[in-house]
């Protein structure tokens, strides 16, 4: 090794050291070839990516991956550049060689019978066993695939390997292994020998071997694991958690599992209800929480997102997201199985080193199908030029998806832009939504259409959870992404404090439900209670609803209330990031309960580098600026702290609450304590606060009884009345001055639009409208001027007091489930209407408490094609949110009625069931438009 090397070297450390430490004074380290990179440099992650790329560039090489994990000296570092190969072009480059490995068009099939992960292996050995499944990237431009057979072979090997271990049936097997292919044999193996699988990520670096030991001895006691899966470099950390776990009881490798092996062992029985694999979320050590999947969820989830996504046939995913996390192991891997499709993985690694790796995987193998963490976008753009790549080709992508951390829709608009001259489109990045306990997602929005981001009026929102759109040109506003719909199959709801849903554009708890939901945490009973709310699970996120689609806004947790308002940390740590002298990315903002006052302080962690007592001051004077013109806040407290203060999950996510208890442990350095005055002002913030929630819940309290108490009193004096009135048309009128009056008592009176479009009186119609509440009947008969004959279900003949009142008004009632009955009365109807009587009907035939415009039975579209009368479409909106089905306390909400144009039946139709279908298209197209709905496509 030549000196010239060495003081290059040395120069491109010094350089970038400088940069990083641009507020403090660089030239006081000395830089030796022994400087250790985090010790001594302060080179952390993000600075260590950075600094191997300069020095590739520097001596034109490639060096290898696991640099970036295991180099901890420059000496370390000039070794490797002694060894390292010269750079290659990217292999993207080469434009004209695409790698085709996707299936032959046309080839759909799925394994739709099997219960278990194992039955689909099988199923996809049997059908197609030579197809490649897997295809890992290695260093430089290599790669290894791996066919389902093979697949299936490896998985039996290891599994051997493990019964002669002495696995016991249900017994879990913890799996610490980097991306590779023996990572999925070990996966398969644990399950053919009737294991559970508890992926943890392995050791990153040297230097941090005591974190990694302390957090994952808490997991390893909690899962009972009995076996550790690893590779030989991480066997110093194995032993460490081998002594520290009692019940782990060897440490093994998946080539010691395999030699010697004399055969297969018969795979042992699974059941869907099985575990398939305890996935472990991030946050405390203390009380760590698994969540139990079994092959039922994984298979409920997977075939719900494959729907969503509406998976290709030619479909290629390309990930680099690791594999101990689910966003990679499901979302990415055990998708891509299901469905047949190829999975292109790197290691994170990999990635980390040289984001443009990923980009050039999805042009060279014609990607169609990606997901990332938001910072994942942000690193891209960081490391891309101003301009993309040139011959980098993106066009493949149909969805690249983001989540598994707060979406960021100003990195989302920057990243298409930027590489819209690759051929990115716009409409391919979708934010997403999902959480462990849900198996993996559980929000995804329509496909083709760019992400909808929603501005709202953050002055309203932080004081009343209102999340009203704001002005334009409002530079104050705060703004949302929809992370969409529920997956097929599943639902979710947002609730108040006293666990009822809310309206639309109210923030609360998202909680969910669906075939995917997790049965709870493993041997952690107190957390599985608080996970649950009768059938429904804590996400532990608030959100609200817009149309059916939902804005997650933060943590519950996380949230900070001050002085009556909702504080949402993260997007103060974003701009905090951005400051000069802090280190982007470590910024942590929560809220410390102080005593006295009563009330919750707002503080800012932030590290930093500069050490200069000027320098700190006036950074500190900037986050305190910035707080206040982001916030409309000051911050109580500003905490400059030295690198790697601030707390991490294995994402790279901030951990908060473990920051704050640093924090108020004294852990971190404390201000002194605040003046009287402040701490009068907080404390009377507080109570004006807890005053305010406390007339919120008042006020929806005396609405829903004062709702309550005017229906029973209503109710039964219009019920008199009209039981003795001998003509419909009367009772009608009674009937509508009754619900306008009962609305308008309320407080809330009906808005109508659209009523001149009504035919003139003596015109026969048929009137169709959604049906979201018990209540649409009281809106229509407020809204309508003239009377019509309601139809509803034949159930309500069989009550006597709604059969009384209901034929008073004239009702004609239906059969809903029996199909011979049903058709008689489709037959009834058509008479009615031909004898000259205007109808109203709720096509959707009943309703739910999920929002959605429903199919529409063809019924009433019969009848006005057979009389050749009009259809008019009627959009009710806001009824849903007043009184859901299942419920009984009404909520306060905008009620509006939308009275669309007359649609004739058509005259080409070439019979009466064309016109009727051409009827009901046309009618529920115009309702779509105007009740503020999805479109719920199936009625199962």
């Amino acid at each position: 090794m030549n000196g010239t090397t060495a003081d290059t070297l040395l120069a491109v450390v010094r350089v970038t050291h400088a940069e990083l430490h641009r507020q403090s004074t660089p030239a006081a380290v000395e830089i030796t070839l022994d400087s250790r990179l985090e010790g001594d440099l302060g080179f952390d992650s993000l600075a260590r990516v950075e600094l191997l790329l300069r020095i590739e560039r520097a001596f034109g090489v490639a060096l290898p991956e696991a640099t970036l994990q295991h180099a901890e000296t420059l000496r370390d570092l000039l070794a490797a550049v002694a060894a390292a190969p010269a750079r290659a072009a990217p292999a993207g480059a080469m434009a004209a060689v695409v790698t085709q490995i996707a299936a032959a068009a046309g080839d759909a099939a799925t394994p739709t019978t099997a219960a278990t992960l194992l039955e689909v292996l099988d199923w996809h050995v049997q059908a197609h066993g030579e197809r490649t499944q897997i295809v890992l990237l290695t260093e430089g431009d290599g790669e290894e695939r791996l066919d389902y057979t093979h697949l299936r072979a490896g998985a039996a090997a290891v599994a051997a390997g493990l019964c002669a271990s002495g696995l016991q049936p249900r017994q879990t097997v913890a799996i610490m292994l980097p991306t590779s292919l023996e990572y999925f044999f070990a996966y398969f193996g644990v399950l053919l020998a009737g294991g559970i699988p508890v992926p943890i990520y392995p050791p990153a670096r040297p230097a941090q071997i005591e974190e990694h030991v302390r957090r994952h001895t808490g997991i390893l006691e909690n899962a009972e694991a009995s076996i550790l899966v690893t590779v030989p470099q991480a066997m110093t950390v194995a032993r460490l958690l081998e002594a520290g776990v009692p019940g782990l009881r060897r440490v093994v490798t998946v080539a010691g599992l395999t030699q010697g092996v004399a055969r297969a062992a018969p795979p042992r029985p699974a059941r869907g209800d099985d575990i398939a694999f305890i996935q472990y979320t991030s946050g405390s050590t203390g009380n760590p929480k698994g969540v139990v999947l079994t092959h039922a969820n994984l298979l409920a989830n997977i075939r719900a997102i494959g729907t969503a996504i509406r998976v290709q046939p030619d479909d290629v995913f390309v990930s680099w997201l690791p594999l101990y996390h689910d966003m990679g192991l499901i979302s990415a891997w055990l998708v891509s199985l299901y469905f047949g499709k190829p999975l292109v993985v790197m290691s994170p690694l990999a990635f980390l080193a040289r984001p443009e790796r990923w980009l050039w995987a999805i042009h060279r193998y014609r990607g169609t199908l990606s997901a990332a963490p938001n910072f994942a976008f942000e690193l891209c753009l960081k490391r891309l030029a101003e301009a993309p790549p040139e011959g980098l080709d993106l066009s493949s992508l149909r969805l690249l998806a983001c989540g598994a951390e707060p979406v960021n829709p100003d990195t989302l608009a920057r990243f298409a832009a930027r590489l819209a001259a690759s051929g990115l489109r716009p409409d391919a990045l979708a934010p997403v939504y999902g959480l462990a306990e849900a198996t993996v997602g559980l929000l995804v929005p329509p496909l083709g259409r760019r992400p909808r981001v929603d501005r709202i009026d953050r002055d309203r929102f932080v004081k009343t959870r209102e999340a009203r759109p704001a002005a334009p040109g409002d530079g104050h506003a705060l703004a949302f992404v929809s992370c969409g719909r529920p997956l097929p199959g599943h639902q979710v709801r947002i609730v108040d404090e006293t666990g009822l849903e809310l309206g639309e554009r109210v923030e609360g708890r998202l909680e969910f439900k669906g075939p995917s939901a997790t049965a709870g945490y493993h041997r952690n009973p107190e957390q599985t209670r608080r996970l649950f709310h009768g059938d429904w699970l804590d996400s532990g996120d608030r959100a609200y609803s817009v149309e059916g689609e939902v804005f997650v806004t933060g943590r519950v947790k996380d949230i900070i209330i001050r002085a009556g308002r909702n504080i949402y940390p993260h997007e103060l740590e974003l701009a905090v990031g951005e400051l000069a002298g802090v280190r982007k990315g470590c910024v942590a903002v929560f809220g410390s309960l102080d005593p006295a006052a009563g009330t919750e302080r707002l503080v800012v962690l932030a590290e930093t580098h500069a050490t200069d007592p000027a320098q700190r001051l006036a950074l500190q004077a900037d986050i305190a600026r910035l707080a206040l013109e982001v916030l409309g806040e000051a911050a109580d407290e500003v905490v400059l702290a030295s690198p790697h203060t601030v707390l991490k999950t294995s994402s790279g996510k901030v951990r908060r609450s473990a920051c704050r208890a640093c924090y108020e442990a004294g852990l971190i350095g404390t201000r002194p304590p605040a003046a009287g005055w402040q701490i009068a002002r907080l404390a009377l913030a507080a109570a004006t606060a807890r005053a305010r929630r406390g007339r919120v819940l008042a006020a929806e309290l005396a609405h829903a009884i004062r709702v309550g108490l005017l229906f029973a009193l209503i109710a039964p004096l219009t019920w008199l009345v009209t039981a003795a009135l001998p003509r419909p048309s009367w009772a009608w009128a009674v009937g509508r001055l009754a619900a306008r009056v009962f609305l308008r008592l309320c407080g809330t009176p009906v808005s109508v639009a659209g009523v001149a479009n009504l035919p003139p009186p003596g015109q026969v119609h048929v009137l169709v409208a959604n049906h979201a509440s018990y209540v649409d009947g009281i809106v229509l008969a407020a809204a309508l001027p003239r009377h019509v004959s309601f139809v509803a279900k034949r159930e309500l003949a069989g009550q006597f007091i709604p059969r009384v009142y209901l034929r008073r008004l004239g009702v004609e009632f239906v059969e809903r489930f029996d199909v011979k009955k049903g058709a008689a009365d489709a037959d009834r109807l058509a008479a009615a209407v031909a004898s000259g009587r205007s109808l109203a009907v709720f096509p959707e035939g009943t309703f739910t408490r999920i929002p959605g415009l429903r199919p529409f039975h063809l019924g009433a579209f019969a009848a006005a094609a057979r009389a050749r009368v009009p259809v008019v479409p009627v959009a009710i909106r806001g009824s849903r949110g007043w009184l859901r089905a299942d419920q009984w306390f009404p909520r306060r909400s905008r009620l509006e009625v939308f009275i669309g144009t007359p649609i004739p039946p058509s005259e080409d139709a070439v019979d009466e069931f064309s016109a009727a279908v051409r009827l009901r298209d046309a009618a529920r197209a115009e309702i779509l438009q105007r009740c503020g709905e999805p479109a719920v496509v199936s009625d199962t």
